[in-house]
Parts: structure tokens; C-alpha cells; sequence
């Protein structure tokens, strides 16, 4: 709720405006049954004359501005609550991505993408409820509620507490009704998120789905989250549906004691025909804001239920940051990398690596190489702190990498993934995604570099052509080498490469590997391969086997060595 009100302090005057609007609209309300009292009183009371005529028309004028003012402050309401709601809305959306963009990558590995958006779209806009109408809606609906309890007592002081009869009932029901609907609704969420989690598997691999013939299996789960999430959102809706009536039977129990009690006192004479009258239209006015109130307060606990997994979502907490005094690297820098007995394992608790003990010089190209599953991946993805060491340190010029700024790290990292991710857009988009600040011609030359220049221009468009999500447009060759232009672009002093050819063929993983020798001159260049042929001419090749380093040198020493490294070179060369 702090949270909450520190976004709707931007928006403070669309509330002020909201709130005045909506007090200015009771006094509207209020103004019409007092009309109506006065016309009754002049009716009985007067005889036909001018004078009496001329206050008819006074009253008929009064009337007339009083709906030509309501209606303009409904407008005002409506639209300034929308406009501070909204607003909240779009601030928090921001808020929680942004705090969800600084979790670590620990955070995402049993996380669904659909279950995320939901928590960053679908919770987040409850908010607008409490902002645009809860909150105004007490507040406006407490004042009028005193404000017509005191005219009401002004008419009979002792009808109006017989009128109140219900209230205590009505304290007892919203007591009631929160603690079974804000669950209610927290499960409503929580299954729209697990829908989002599935249409979004289905959408991504809609070409798997189609290639095995799943298309009747991945329906029925489409199916089943869609009928779960009916359900419990019916759930709910049986919750609500039943306390609202409950709160109009209450209010009509209290207008049977005052239609009750009223009509004695009308008929004793305590009470004259036109203070009933009003009394009677001023009464409907003092139930409305309860009424009013019972629905803010469905407002306020469906709001609650969307809070609850937001305030779930900020209490994760990055597993990497920045030191309190991070050191800034120069803007030069030599790029010499240690490991010193690096020991790292995921959140299981297994080791995936253990003693780990690598140097590797500024400008030298180390490579690591070793059966699937060794930790290679794991080992280059600590150079750029996506994951922090369990025990040892690794340094950049002499500094553990845990003591420098994040940002400016990751500055001087270049990686292409043996998985490419590209996003939905144009090919120059996402090759300026390296550098944003880059020159048409400084992207044409990275492509080139990454030999993409050539097919880039046969696309119907060139490098403004869309080449939607993931790169489908594109081939698995193409997808790289985009890729890899994107990391020339870069240009920085580390270049990290997973794979970086495995998805060409052979003419082009050539042009490509020509490429890369010219860029990694001047570069610390750490190359993750499977075929050894590519990285003969490495200055270090590192060989990994179960979670340890057992070996280390140039090519031509590894294979005098005649260990796992000459064996893995000679089963490749044999095929």
C-alpha cells in the first residue's frame, strides 16, 4: 500500500479534482430532493398567484443547473479518475519490470514467461480499481454519508437512528465477505497466469507443436487453463454476487422501520407530509453510500488479492548486485581474466564446477572443450557475473570481478550464445541492439565482418526488413550471424563465443571462422567448441572433464599428451 501511494502522489491533482468533482455531485444529489420539498410545502401550503409562480420557475431553474452541473462532474470524475488510475497502473507496470529486469538468472530457471507477464499486466492493472474507484469512493461516500445523516437528523433525530438499524449488520458482512474474497480472487489470478503461462509455450513453439502433430494434446491443456480459470473466476463472482444482495436486504430492512416508525409519526401529527416526503428521498440517499461502500470494498479486496502477488514478486531479491563502493573500470582496459579455485553450483546445491584454476592473458584466445554437460557454458557465464561464485574469485586486472560495477563489466563483454535469441523487429534492430549509438555504416561494416552483409541485402527490405519473433523468417546461419554482428558492433575487449559457428554449414562456418580471427585480434577471446578443429590455432585450449580442469596447453602439447583431449580430437577426425 506504501508502494501504492507513492505512485499516486504524481497523480495527486487528478485525485483532488476526482474527489471535489464527485462532492460537488452530492451536492447536487442533495439539492434535488430539497426542491422537491420545497415545491410540496409551496403546494399545500400557498394558493395560486403570480409570486408563487414565479418561485416555481425559480425552482425549475435551479433544477435545471443542478443536472447541467451533475453532469459535468460525472464527467470530471470519471475521466480524472481514469487518468490518476491508469497513470498508477503504467507506473507500477514500469516499477515491477524494472524490478524484475535486475533479478539474477537463478530467478528464471523454474519461472514460466506467461506466469511473468501475468504478474506485470494483469495484477497490476487491480490497481487501477482502489486508485480510480475505491479510494475516491470511501472518501466521497463517508462524507455524503454524514453529511446526509445530519440533514436527516435536522428532519427527525430520533427516524433517522431507526434508520441506521441495519449498519452493524452491514460491518458484520464486509468482515465476513474479505475473508473468504481475497482469496477468492488471489486464485483468480493466480490462474489467469498459469493460461498466459500456456497460450505463451504454445505460441513460442507452435513449429514443434505442428512438427510432431500435437496440435489436439496442446488444445487440451489451452482447454483446461482456460476452464480453470472460468472456474475460479466464477468462484469469485458467487462470492460477490452474494454479498451485494445481502447489503441491499439491509438497507431495505431499515426502510421498513422507517416506513414503519415514519408512518406512525405522520399520522400523530409528529411529522408533516412533506418532511416524510423528504425524508423518504433523502433516505435512499443515505443508503446509496453504504451501498456504495460494499462495492469499493469488493473493489478494494479484488485489488488486495493483485497486490498480494505483486508484493510477492518485489520481495525476490537480486542473488547479484553491486558492492556498496563498486569500482569503475578505465575506459581501457587490458582484459587479463583469472580464475583462482572457482567453485560454483546452482540453486540444488550440486557442484557443477569445483577448483577451478584458469589464466588467461589479455588478448589471448582460451578455449574450452570437454564432453557435453562439463560446465563450459557455466564457466564463461561467471566472467559477466550472470551467476556469482560459491568460493574462490575471478579477476579482471588483478580486481575480483564481485568489487566492480555491473553495468560497467558487462560493458566490456561481448557474447554470442550458441542459442540465438533475436527479437521482433527489423535486422537492423536488432544488430544496433550491440550499440544502440551506432551509424548505418558501422552496422553494415559489423555484418560484413560477420559475413552477413550479402543475404541481408536480398531480403525484400534489406536490413529494414521484419524478421518477426525469434528470427523465424530467418535461417538457423542467418540468426547467427546476426548475432555475431551484433557482438562486432559491440566492440568490446572481451568477446565470449558459445558455439559461435555451430549452426552453419561448412562454406560459411569457413567465411565466418576467418572473421572471427580478425576480430579477436587485440581481444581476450574465451570460445566455447565442439568441433576442435575450429580452435587448433587457440593460444590456451582447456579441457574440462566432470567439474575440474584436467588440462591445459596448445594444441600441439595436448595431443603429445595423449589424454581426453588427443582421444575427443581423434574420434572428430576419424568421422
Amino acid at each position: 500500500m506504501k508502494l501504492l501511494l507513492r505512485f499516486a502522489k504524481k497523480y495527486a491533482w487528478a485525485l483532488v479534482v476526482t474527489i471535489a468533482s464527485m462532492l460537488i455531485l452530492v451536492g447536487a444529489q442533495l439539492l434535488i430532493p430539497w426542491i422537491i420539498r420545497q415545491l410540496i410545502t409551496l403546494v399545500t401550503e400557498q394558493q395560486l398567484s403570480p409570486e408563487t409562480m414565479n418561485v416555481v420557475e425559480r425552482l425549475t431553474l435551479i433544477a435545471l443547473i443542478t443536472f447541467i452541473a451533475r453532469g459535468i462532474v460525472q464527467f470530471l470524475r470519471s475521466y480524472m479518475a481514469h487518468i490518476a488510475g491508469w497513470g498508477v497502473v503504467s507506473d507500477a507496470r514500469k516499477f515491477v519490470y524494472e524490478h524484475i529486469q535486475k533479478l539474477s538468472l537463478h530467478f528464471y530457471e523454474d519461472k514460466q514467461t506467461g506466469q511473468l507477464m501475468s504478474r506485470v499486466v494483469n495484477d497490476t492493472e487491480l490497481f487501477e480499481r482502489m486508485i480510480a474507484h475505491a479510494i475516491p469512493d470511501i472518501l466521497v461516500n463517508i462524507i455524503t454519508f454524514v453529511g446526509i445523516t445530519a440533514v436527516l437528523a435536522s428532519l427527525n433525530w430520533r427516524l433517522t437512528l431507526y434508520s441506521m438499524a441495519p449498519i452493524p449488520l452491514i460491518i458484520l458482512a464486509l468482515i465476513a465477505f474479505s475473508k473468504y474474497v481475497r482469496p477468492a480472487f488471489r486464485h483468480r489470478q493466480q490462474k489467469v497466469g498459469e493460461l498466459n503461462a500456456v497460450l505463451n509455450d504454445s505460441f513460442a513453439g507452435i513449429r514443434e507443436i505442428k512438427a510432431f502433430n500435437r496440435e489436439s494434446e496442446q488444445l487440451e491443456r489451452v482447454e483446461v487453463g482456460i476452464e480453470n480459470y472460468r472456474t475460479s473466476l466464477l468462484h469469485a463472482l458467487r462470492l460477490m454476487a452474494i454479498f451485494q444482495p445481502f447489503i441491499d436486504l439491509s438497507t431495505s430492512i431499515g426502510q421498513l422501520v422507517v416506513i414503519f416508525f415514519g408512518g406512525r409519526m405522520a399520522l400523530e401529527g409528529i411529522l408533516s407530509i412533506a418532511d416524510l416526503v423528504a425524508f423518504f428521498l433523502y433516505l435512499e440517499m443515505f443508503y446509496q453510500p453504504i451501498r456504495a461502500l460494499g462495492m469499493s470494498w469488493e473493489h478494494i479486496q479484488e485489488s488486495l488479492a493483485g497486490f498480494d502477488r505483486v508484493a510477492e514478486l518485489l520481495s525476490e531479491e537480486p542473488d547479484v548486485t553491486n558492492s556498496q563502493n563498486p569500482k569503475f573500470l578505465p575506459e581501457k582496459i587490458n582484459a587479463h581474466l583469472v580464475f583462482e579455485n572457482v567453485s560454483f553450483s546452482y540453486s540444488d546445491g550440486e557442484k557443477v564446477l569445483e577448483n577451478i584454476n584458469l589464466d588467461i592473458p589479455a588478448s589471448k584466445v582460451a578455449a574450452l572443450v570437454g564432453p557435453t554437460g562439463v560446465g563450459k557454458s557455466t564457466l564463461v557465464s561467471l566472467i559477466p557475473r550472470f551467476y556469482d561464485v560459491d568460493t574462490g574469485t575471478i579477476r579482471l586486472d588483478g580486481t575480483d570481478i564481485r568489487d566492480l560495477d555491473l553495468e560497467a563489466l558487462r560493458r566490456n563483454i561481448s557474447i554470442v550464445l550458441q542459442d540465438v535469441f533475436l527479437f521482433h523487429g527489423t535486422v537492423k534492430e536488432n544488430i544496433l541492439f550491440g550499440n544502440p549509438k551506432a551509424s548505418d555504416e558501422e552496422i553494415v561494416e559489423a555484418a560484413i565482418i560477420a559475413n552477413a552483409h550479402e543475404f541481408i541485402i536480398s531480403l525484400p527490405e534489406g536490413y529494414n526488413t521484419l524478421i518477426g519473433e525469434r528470427g523465424v523468417k530467418l535461417s538457423g546461419g542467418q540468426r547467427q550471424r546476426i548475432s555475431i554482428a551484433r557482438a562486432v558492433l559491440k566492440d568490446a575487449p572481451i568477446l565470449i563465443l558459445d558455439e559461435a559457428t555451430s549452426s552453419v554449414d561448412t562454406e560459411t562456418e569457413l567465411l565466418i571462422q576467418q572473421a572471427l580471427e580478425r576480430l579477436m585480434k587485440g581481444r581476450t577471446t574465451i570460445i566455447i567448441a565442439h568441433r576442435l578443429s575450429t580452435i587448433r590455432n587457440a593460444d590456451k585450449i582447456v579441457v574440462l572433464k566432470g567439474k575440474e580442469i584436467i588440462e591445459q596447453g596448445k594444441h600441439a602439447e595436448l595431443l603429445a599428451h595423449d589424454g581426453l583431449y588427443k582421444k575427443l580430437y581423434t574420434v572428430q577426425e576419424s568421422m
